[in-house]
């Protein structure tokens, strides 16, 4: 019952070559090739061979119990088990196989990528912390002018209204900083956002593409974790893991 029209076609003329045969229906329209034997049974059907005509009635088809039912649609079911049991591993070795050397290549394409991008952190890292200092060191230097014109040079109430607008100054840095990244002016952020501009104009000097590198690593993260599925316990029949809460 799993054989086709084509099928049947092809032992007939196994078993004489030089014969010629085709299935037609009832009304003589030309039966395909891929109908199933269990399809073609359904009706009255004409085999024709070397153009003898023969007309062939179909059997008639006995109404199954429902327990007669359901005791094919175990047997299915065992053999679908079976089949699970018996190519299951193969296709977890061929797949874990085919995954672990797509990790190697991507692994070795990222190599000289992550020295290159380690580098170029290390440099954006030092300019950044040479920006923080030099930073300080013009507040100290600006404090001290500040305390010797207001004690040896001037007096307070002429030092007043220059502090006052040195202050006033500084606000508007800070919302003028707001308007051109529509961040607030935060101490961390404003590293990491010099840090990024050191990083990319490093980036840009050494050629080093940031697209190629991120999608890589996507990938990479996107292999890791079909591995990790493909290797969880429920697949490979092991005990069942302690799930360990993610950090």
């Amino acid at each position: 019952m799993l054989m086709s029209v084509g099928d049947l076609i092809s032992d007939l003329q196994k078993e004489d070559p030089g014969a010629t045969a085709s299935v037609l229906s009832k009304d003589g329209e030309r039966i395909a090739n891929s109908t199933l034997i269990d399809a073609l049974l359904d009706k009255d059907f004409q085999l024709v061979i070397n153009n003898a005509v023969y007309n062939i009635c179909a059997p008639e088809r006995v109404c199954a119990s429902a327990e007669h039912a359901m005791e094919l649609e175990d047997m299915k079911h065992v053999v679908h088990l079976l089949h699970t049991a018996l190519h299951q591993p193969e296709h977890q070795l061929l797949k874990e196989r085919e995954l672990l050397e797509k990790l190697d290549n991507l692994k070795q394409e990222l190599s000289p990528l992550e020295k290159m991008k380690a580098d170029l952190s290390g440099k954006a890292d030092f300019q950044t912390s040479r920006a923080l200092y030099v930073g300080l060191a013009l507040l100290s230097v600006q404090g001290g002018a500040l305390a010797w014109l207001t004690w040896w040079v001037y007096s307070w109430d002429v030092m007043e209204p220059v502090t006052y607008f040195i202050t006033y100054s500084t606000s508007m840095a800070a919302f003028a900083y707001y308007i051109l990244t529509k961040q607030d002016y935060v101490y961390p952020d404003a590293q990491d956002r010099q840090f990024l501009r050191y990083f990319y104009k490093g980036a840009r000097k050494k050629r080093f593409n940031v697209e190629k590198y991120n999608e890589l690593k996507d990938k990479l993260a996107q292999v890791e974790e079909d591995l990790r599925r493909l290797r969880y316990p429920t697949q490979l029949q092991l005990p069942i893991e302690q799930i360990q809460p993610k950090p």
